[in-house]
């Protein structure tokens, strides 16, 4: 055998994947066909949160003088090198993963991975060679690319995809977003922050459909307080490309309307890379287009697994990683938990941030619980006040018998990095009086979390 462990994919279920499995002592190779380190790394979570970086230093700037901060002369976006410095952040972090590969021993193999037998994988390198390599386990972690929807054929120009909106060579004027998950809303946000006209369109009734449907209602008005069009209950028919700017046709719940804009993204939702792989071939079981696996994803194919986009889950970087250290700590024989998927952070990075885990209060209830609900507002913050983010609040649901978390929803300021606590607090099941009670320093807009425990047992100070 050439390898103990190959894997096929280098995002952040792979790379990592193939780290650990390096500490545990195993021989390990990973097969990449373009850049180290996946879509997240140079496609998707890091170059994205690069430009909502931008946008934010632009808005502080544009707002400066509410900090008490004077600037002389108008304050421009530049396109040009908000795109030039995501570029340049991606192409860090993926040569960060180069580096990480050498320090642990793990090998690259460039090129796509096919399964050509139950240990061992073909390599087909850029200039069309094929290599055979062996390996006690391989693993899946291919990932997903940007859906297409056949009323919205994407043409790289005029009808984009997320990897397109990053790298665009001047900025538009106008813009159609379909698609009000967190791709699209993340877009939908910086472009319209940066000045271009914004129409951000949304299937179901409201933006953000998987969050608390407070928060849902809390960020289509902060959108709409940007000026930015927001059609829920809608669906874009068509786009005619014809002419210099795109028509798209939209089905509202007050019937068809035309929107021009010079660019539609399409955002919505992933299909998983799962085509020429030797899926088929190999006899290993699909389900709804992913791979079936148990709960340390194995397939049904010995000595083959599969994490991340391609398999039934949340398609998050976070939760690739995770599956993946599993897989491979139980194949060193070690014994992980399983993962909890009822326990998964989800991030959205708009200005308001969301953040979530668990149950919504609508889904807790129809899950049969009797609720205590805790929310404090941002408003009420201290040091929300003082950052001028005052937009948000923390919302808690407690299971009112025995005090157990059962979600965590929030908008503003700083909470994709709170959400974590509320996290650790669900897996150590931590009750609602055991929150409240735990010290919070001020002033810091964390303190938001006790004092939602604290409105849901009716203790809070600060409202």
């Amino acid at each position: 055998m050439n390898y103990d462990v190959l894997i096929i994919g280098s995002g952040p279920g792979g790379y990592v994947t193939a780290i650990r499995a390096a500490q545990l002592g195993l021989k390990v190779a990973v097969v990449e066909r373009e850049n180290l380190g996946g879509i997240c790394l140079n496609w998707g979570c890091i170059p994205t949160k690069s430009l909502l970086k931008s946008a934010q230093a632009f808005e502080y700037a544009k707002h400066a003088a509410d900090y008490g901060v004077l600037i002389e002369g108008d304050v421009k976006p530049d396109f040009a090198a908000m795109v030039k410095r995501s570029r340049g952040v991606a192409e860090g972090m993926s040569k960060g993963i180069a580096y990480l590969f050498k320090k642990n021993k793990v090998e690259t193999l460039t090129g796509f991975g096919k399964l050509a037998g139950k240990n061992s994988v073909e390599v087909t390198d850029n200039a069309g060679k094929k290599t055979t390599y062996t390996a006690k386990h391989i693993i899946l972690a291919t990932g997903a690319r940007s859906r297409v929807l056949p009323n919205l054929p994407q043409d790289g120009e005029k009808i984009i995809g997320y990897r397109k909106a990053l790298t665009l060579d001047k900025q538009p004027e106008s813009m159609v977003v379909v698609g009000s998950g967190a791709i699209g809303s993340e877009f939908a946000y910086f472009y319209q922050s940066i000045g271009t006209k914004v129409t951000l369109v949304e299937f179901m009734p409201t933006v953000v459909p998987n969050e608390d449907a407070d928060v849902a209602k809390q960020l289509e008005r902060s959108f709409k307080k940007m000026k930015m069009k927001v059609l829920t209950s809608a669906s874009v028919e068509s786009v005619d490309t014809t002419g210099d700017k795109c028509k798209a046709t939209i089905k509202t719940k007050k019937g068809e309307q035309v929107v021009e804009a010079d660019i539609v993204l399409s955002a919505v939702g992933i299909t998983p890379n799962t085509e020429g792989i030797g899926l088929e071939e190999q006899g290993i079981e699909t389900e709804n287009g992913r791979v079936k696996v148990d709960e340390f994803y194995h397939t049904n194919v010995d000595g083959i697994y599969a994490i991340g986009d391609i398999v039934a889950g949340p398609a998050l970087a976070h939760v690739a990683s995770a599956e993946g250290i599993a897989c491979v700590e139980k194949i060193a024989g070690l014994t992980p938990d399983p993962i909890d998927y009822a326990n998964i952070p989800g991030c959205t990075y708009t200005n308001p941030e969301v953040s979530s885990v668990g149950l919504s209060e609508a889904k807790a209830k129809e899950a049969g619980y009797e609720l205590k609900v805790g929310k404090f507002p941002y408003s009420a913050s201290g040091k929300a006040s003082a950052a001028g983010q005052k937009e948000g609040f923390v919302k808690l649901i407690f299971d009112a018998k025995y005090g157990e978390l059962l979600g965590a929803h929030m908008i503003g300021g700083n909470v994709t990095e709170m959400i974590a606590e509320l996290v650790v607090a669900k897996k150590l099941e931590i009750t609602g009086h055991e929150l409240l009670k735990t010290i919070h320093p001020h002033p810091t807009m964390s303190e938001a979390v006790m004092e939602a425990a604290a409105a849901a047992y009716d203790e809070v100070i600060h409202i």
